[in-house]
């Protein structure tokens, strides 16, 4: 005799909502009232590029909305720190929100320094809402290509 399944229909009707929520979304983006409070609290970190030319190790942050009198720059070591906040300028309600994806605070990151560069001679400047750091590279820096073995099923050990 062949086994009896329990049918459910609510879970089919979630089911159903929340495929046309994803579609909705995809299709009109999120209003603010569909976020979750967890999607408004997530922590502000500005963008970080970073790349070598000219001799120099540049260092690129996008901190729009900021001014240079709201970012602290320091070096410790080998880390370079960029910490800052950014404020809402215009208090506004929750209520009074139609859509709301910028994210406020104060953010922190931290970037190892290779040891091929010169930290003592860091140069920053500040435009268009983008934070500039350059700093002369000593030493070539040249990366190293590791190779990816494929670990075959026989050699894998099994664990237990």
């Amino acid at each position: 005799m062949a086994d009896l399944t329990l049918w459910r229909p609510f879970h089919e009707l979630e089911r159903w909502r929340r495929e046309m929520d994803r579609e909705f979304s995809r299709h009109f983006g999120r209003l603010f009232h569909d976020l979750e409070p967890a999607d408004l609290e997530a922590p502000y970190l500005p963008a970080i590029e970073s790349y070598v030319k000219d001799g120099n190790l540049v260092i690129r942050a996008d901190v729009p909305g900021l001014e240079p009198k709201d970012i602290e720059l320091s070096v410790l070591g080998n880390v370079l720190t960029i910490k800052g906040e950014r404020k809402q300028q215009e208090q506004v309600k929750q209520e009074e929100y139609i859509r709301r994806e910028t994210v406020y605070g104060s953010f922190e990151r931290r970037l190892t320094l290779p040891e091929e560069v010169d930290a003592q001679q860091i140069k920053a400047s500040f435009k268009n809402g983008v934070v500039e750091i350059a700093m002369p590279v000593v030493k070539a820096l040249t990366p190293k290509k590791i190779p990816l073995e494929e670990a075959s099923a026989t050699s894998a050990k099994s664990v237990g």
